[in-house]
């Protein structure tokens, strides 16, 4: 259980509501997948693809289970993190010997974490409780639902792949779980904010996965300029083989997780939970999903709006045209439908 106290002061959030944290596209999908009762049992039954209990057997036998005795230092970062975000229970972490720095968080009855020894090798004390906040994270915002999710469906299209059509219309729908991954990363990066609630350290482990332990040889500066160099680099060529890359890739890249734990910091919004403004979990049952999809679309525009990519502006263009056209069209057929009007000056 998380009565346990942290090892120095850090603000706890009692009752908090992963929605505090997660971003606007990511918490759309998740208030509606929660608004469908039972959803995530009647998605283990049809999986059947992964085991839960064959996964901790797995990792029960062959990797290190963190505890009082083993790895005492992780085991208090994880109790520290569940007590911070007020979790029912400390799930359960393993550590694999593995020199690839990687972190994943598995299961949904009882979820449990999985680090590898390359990341604990890579990472300082609190580069490392960032990660492990970024993982109780994604277990509090139930992700491994979702993972299911597309776990099911790359079976199925592996199944599908002999029809001329079936395999698109699954890979069309992975493309759009990937980018709903990528935004979920962004959440629990939050997540891992305010459990360690250290903005440097954050910010440390993306420059190390990118370059690194040698950050005397970085710098922060340069990093955030790097990610605004990405951003608005090249021509609309540039920007379609930008969104090309990201494809097939499950977490965004370094520098855009760095720039975008950055801009959260900044907007206020770290520091309204901070001082204990944020969504209570008793009131999830209550999240409008409408709202949610609408503040999703919103941050997607400010989001393209914030950005300098010719081909997000392109694409923006294009989309304000075609609504503008839809628009006209529509009021064609209204006035049509009603008849000429009159002036009544």
């Amino acid at each position: 259980m998380t009565g346990n106290t942290p090892d120095r002061a850090r603000t706890r959030f009692p009752g908090i509501s992963s929605r505090a944290y997660e971003h606007p596209a990511d918490r759309s999908a998740l208030v509606a997948l929660r608004s469908l009762s039972g959803f995530d049992v009647v998605l283990r039954k049809l999986s059947g693809l992964v085991n839960e209990r064959s996964l901790r057997l797995m990792f029960l036998g062959g990797t290190v289970r963190v505890g009082e005795d083993q790895f005492r230092n992780i085991y208090d970062m994880v109790r520290d993190a569940s007590y911070a975000l007020d979790m029912p229970e400390v799930p359960e972490l393993y550590v694999k010997q593995d020199p690839t720095p990687n972190a994943m968080a598995l299961g949904s009855d009882h979820p449990f974490i999985v680090l590898n020894t390359g990341l604990i090798d890579l990472l300082d004390d609190e580069e490392l409780r960032f990660v492990v906040g970024h993982e109780v994270g994604h277990i509090l915002s139930g992700h491994a639902v979702y993972q299911t999710m597309m776990q099911i469906l790359l079976q199925l299209g592996s199944r599908l792949a002999w029809l001329p059509l079936g395999n698109i219309g699954i890979a069309a729908i992975i493309i759009g779980l990937r980018e709903w991954f990528r935004k979920a990363e962004l959440s629990s990066d939050r997540a891992g904010l305010l459990v360690g609630q250290d903005l440097d350290a954050a910010k440390r482990v993306n420059m190390k996965l990118a370059g690194g332990t040698r950050l005397g040889e970085m710098s922060s500066e340069a990093f955030l300029a790097q990610a605004r160099e990405y951003d608005a680099a090249g021509d609309v060529r540039d920007g379609l083989l930008k969104f090309l890359n990201l494809l097939g890739q499950s977490h965004p890249y370094a520098v855009i997780r760095f720039a975008e734990i950055d801009q959260w910091a900044r907007s206020g919004e770290y520091e309204r939970i901070l001082a204990g403004d944020y969504p209570r979990r008793d009131d999830d049952g209550d999240a409008s999903v409408s709202d949610e999809i609408r503040n999703a679309a919103r941050s997607y525009r400010e989001s393209w709006e914030r950005t300098a990519d010719p081909f997000v502006g392109k694409v923006r263009d294009m989309a304000d045209a075609a609504a503008g056209a839809a628009g006209g069209l529509f009021d064609r057929f209204t006035r049509r439908d009603n008849g000429p009007t009159t002036d009544q000056n």
